[in-house]
């Protein structure tokens, strides 16, 4: 059995020392610059200098897919470093520094102007202002218009914010909903663009009472102070205008981020995004200015798009031109005021 053992190891061994014997002699037969390749495992791979080459800009580090759209073989593209660095770093100061420095106007001209009172006190008797089409009209677009806000900050400041507040989850929850609201209602808000632009375009043509109104600051910083205007004075005029552009600009944008493959390339959709950023910024500060103006600002302001009625007074005060038109449009007569009807009493 020992003698079959050994037997059986020889044989072995002299086959073992005959294929090492054919590798040496392939490897002297063989080319140098074919073993070369044959042994490197690495001959294919990019290349130091075609990766920084790659990284230019305009250039792109590109894989290989087997679905038709060959976008997706796209790896890395600087352009999208640079836009990742604009989106977490400029895009958000931009915002803050709009929303905050917004507020704090707000704030600084309320603390040293106050509510804007009606100097001759509420008459008691009111007028209509706005019809039912009108204010369905403006509260389609601000109610919208305030979801879309909210929604939108939350992308650029809802992680700094609602992240220590609240935590991931609810953030990632918050997120996720809000990404439906906010493609949905989009369209509401256009819809309400277009009911605007033709229902008010007429009132917010700029005329010389604007700049009439302009120079004496709209009544705004003095007390007692009431330059003439039509049913828009030139700062609501400016709203208006900043409502319809700035609301068209996100329309626009926004469709192209609804549906990318219109933008072109992805440098052209990362394009889009920062349009969208940058003007929504400038658009909800400016609504904020508005909606302190309309709402605890100014006395009387809110009656105009809450009921649709102001007190005369107010009208008089704010709205001159558009007052004495407005009376004697509406027809009537009260307590010698044509136009204008005694305010409802609270039921005793």
């Amino acid at each position: 059995m020992l003698r079959a053992s050994l037997t059986s190891f020889a044989k072995g061994a002299r086959t073992a020392l005959a294929a090492f014997a054919l590798l040496g002699l392939a490897a002297v037969l063989v080319p140098s610059d074919v073993r070369a390749q044959s042994i490197n495992p690495t001959a294919s791979a990019v290349t130091e200098e075609q990766l920084l080459q790659a990284l230019q800009p305009g250039g792109e580090i590109a894989g290989r897919v087997s679905i038709p759209d060959q976008k997706a073989t796209g790896l890395i593209k600087p352009g999208g470093q640079d836009w990742r660095a604009f989106h977490q770093g400029t895009m958000l100061w931009i915002t803050a520094i709009a929303l905050l420095g917004m507020l704090a106007i707000v704030v600084a001209f309320y603390a040293v102007r106050g509510k804007i009172t009606i100097d001759s006190g509420m008459s008691g008797l009111k007028i209509l202002r706005f019809n039912s089409f009108e204010r369905f009209v403006h509260w389609l677009t601000a109610g919208s218009f305030l979801i879309l806000a909210l929604t939108g900050l939350n992308l650029v400041l809802g992680r700094y914010v609602l992240i220590p507040l609240f935590g991931p989850e609810a953030f990632a929850a918050a997120t996720q909903w809000g990404k439906y609201a906010h493609n949905y209602l989009a369209w509401p808000f256009m819809a309400g663009l277009v009911f605007m632009l033709a229902v008010w375009i007429k009132d917010n043509i700029p005329d010389r009472t604007d700049v009439a109104w302009l120079k004496a600051g709209g009544g705004l910083l003095k007390k007692g102070v009431h330059p003439d205007a039509k049913k828009f004075n030139a700062g609501q005029k400016g709203i208006f205008w900043s409502v319809i552009l700035g609301g068209a600009a996100l329309s626009v944008t926004g469709v192209l981020l609804l549906f990318p493959y219109l933008a072109g390339g992805y440098a052209d959709w990362q394009l889009v995004q920062i349009i969208h950023g940058i003007v929504a910024a400038v658009l909800v500060a400016i609504m904020v200015g508005h909606i302190y103006i309309g709402s605890v600002g100014m006395q009387g302001a809110f009656d105009a798009m809450g009921s649709g009625e102001v007190d005369f007074n107010w009208a008089k005060e704010h709205h001159s031109l558009w007052a004495e038109e407005a009376r004697r449009k509406q027809g009537g007569a009260s307590a010698g005021t044509p136009g204008a009807r005694p305010a409802p009493q609270p039921a005793e």
